[in-house]
């Protein structure tokens, strides 16, 4: 059975000399999901043109569910972090995710009723059944990322890849949101590029860490020194495990302790 996504020895610049990925081997597996981390600059947003075939690497080859990623891109569910629109223009949600339908292959005329079927089911799975006629401007934040996800699994993808999900959005939504990634996970590998890893580490498998050089770490083994080594000097790490080793920054919360990170 082929994995989810494998890199080998893979290199990627965009001018031909100053390497922006480098050598760069991982594999996922298809019941694993994982969280890629990095600083701003360090190739995360560049390992998401490769996965998706939109940029080629000068070295190494690339393989996602078991074929050359442009050949697979139908089959990844892509959550950008925002959608641009012009908050004038009456786009529905309806509309919005229905655009995730179009790697079902382009035809003439309106959309077919298994389309609209298909957006309503995802707009369902994500709690937000009811809200086709709405206007997309007029949704806050939080709602507006369900859409984005909802566009996202309309076409029933195989992996599901998603940029800063929780960009801009209150904790309270964040929460409720991973709990929707945490059941998705049960169905089909997530990679999640985030900044912050303390609400995916009870349900992702693996870390991994991108400053041109590609690491893998299981969740567990992630301290404030790997994340140090990975950011710089200005992190803080908390932990959700019940044992935080010594050193690390703890913030304990009725005998638990909280485990993320942030920049500052």
């Amino acid at each position: 059975m082929a994995a989810a996504l494998e890199f080998n020895n893979v290199d990627f610049s965009y001018d031909g000399s100053t390497p922006i990925i480098e050598d760069a081997s991982f594999g996922l597996d298809k019941h694993e999901s994982i969280c890629v981390v990095g600083p701003n600059g360090g190739g995360k947003s560049t390992l998401i043109k490769l996965v998706l075939g939109l940029l080629k690497p000068q070295a190494g080859t690339i393989s996602v569910l078991g074929r050359p990623p442009d050949e697979s891109r139908a089959a990844i569910g892509y959550m950008p972090q925002s959608l641009h629109f012009d908050p004038r223009f009456p786009i529905t949600v309806l509309d919005v995710v229905l655009m995730g339908r179009f790697g079902s292959g382009l035809h003439l005329g309106p959309f077919r009723r298994r389309d609209k079927e298909a957006a309503e089911a995802a707009l369902e799975r994500v709690d937000l059944d009811g809200f086709t006629r709405r206007r997309f401007s007029e949704l806050s934040g939080g709602q507006r990322q369900r859409v984005l996800i909802a566009r996202a699994l309309v076409d029933e993808p195989r992996l599901l890849l998603l940029d800063e999900p929780t960009a801009n959005v209150d904790q309270t939504f964040e929460k409720q949101f991973h709990e929707t990634l945490r059941e998705l996970a049960t169905e089909m590998p997530i990679v999640l590029v985030s900044h912050d890893l303390g609400f995916v580490s009870s349900w992702v498998e693996h870390v991994l860490c991108v400053n041109r050089h590609v690491h893998m770490h299981p969740t567990t083994s992630i301290s404030g020194k790997t994340l140090r080594e990975i950011f710089g000097q200005g992190i803080v790490a908390v932990r959700h495990d019940q044992d935080c080793p010594p050193g690390e920054h703890v913030h304990h919360r009725g005998g638990d302790c909280d485990h993320h990170s942030k920049h500052g």
